[in-house]
């Protein structure tokens, strides 16, 4: 893997606030077509980290580079446009909406012609149309009507709802911040079907989770947070996740 260009990659990132060091020059490689899952404990700095990447933060020191060239993100918009994704824990959707509306949240598409240019009225038809073939390209079967309201779905639904707004326009990267913590054992699968037929597409993917369990079921390798620091990058074939857990809490040093 290190012969390749990372699709997005950190280097000696540094986030304080005040006299709280949230990450101490932190790397991160995240190459094409990988699964790479962040795991740490409560203050590790997870959560900086992936708002650093993801524009919500910017970083104090360090460098960003996307496909290998320097980027500087002043806004997570900007790193939308960049074609990075991400869907917190907090999903972002609108219950009261349906699910295609849902999908082009923010980036609604006007009729063609006169009707869009004057009138400025929404391709509601067209919209509804690609939500319908960007769900069925995904293969998420959960999601059979697109007109339906979120507010009605469940949770797994809902989440593979945000999840299909970001693979629609994550070009790039799409980061998943703790996916499966709510859904009980059948949606939680249905999420990492998800997550490996994302990575089949090709995109990358950054998954960060308390469930070791399923990280070690997806993941192709596990960035471990401890202290503001990278402690380790490990991978399911050299590692336990009893040895991840071990280096995460400091109970043991990585090899």
């Amino acid at each position: 893997m290190e012969t390749r260009t990372p699709v997005l990659q950190a280097t000696n990132l540094v986030k304080t606030f005040g006299r709280v060091v949230a990450l101490d020059g932190v790397d991160l490689e995240l190459y094409p077509g990988e699964v790479l899952a962040i795991i740490g404990d409560n203050g590790a700095g997870k959560s900086s980290l992936i708002k650093c990447l993801s524009g919500a933060y910017t970083p104090d020191a360090g460098q960003l580079l996307l496909d290998g060239q320097p980027v500087r993100f002043h806004g997570a918009q900007e790193a939308r446009a960049a074609g990075i994704e991400t869907v917190y824990q907090t999903l972002a959707v609108s219950p009261a909406l349906d699910i295609a509306s849902n999908l082009y949240l923010g980036r609604e598409e006007r009729r063609p012609g006169v009707l869009g240019s004057v009138f400025r009225m929404l391709d509601t038809k067209g919209m509804r149309q690609r939500s319908e073939e960007q769900v069925k390209r995904l293969g998420i079967t959960t999601l059979q009507d697109t007109t339906q309201a979120v507010e009605t779905l469940s949770g797994g639904q809902r989440q593979a709802v945000a999840v299909a707004r970001a693979a629609a326009f994550g070009s790039k990267v799409i980061i998943l911040d703790e996916p499966t913590a709510a859904l009980g054992v059948r949606e939680g699968n249905q999420v990492l079907q998800m997550i490996r037929d994302l990575r089949n597409r090709g995109l990358p993917v950054i998954l960060i989770s308390h469930n070791m369990q399923h990280v070690f079921e997806v993941a192709d390798r596990v960035h471990i947070q401890r202290l503001g620091r990278r402690a380790a990058v490990v991978t399911p074939e050299t590692h336990s996740a009893e040895d991840a857990v071990a280096i995460m809490t400091g109970a043991k040093q990585a090899a």
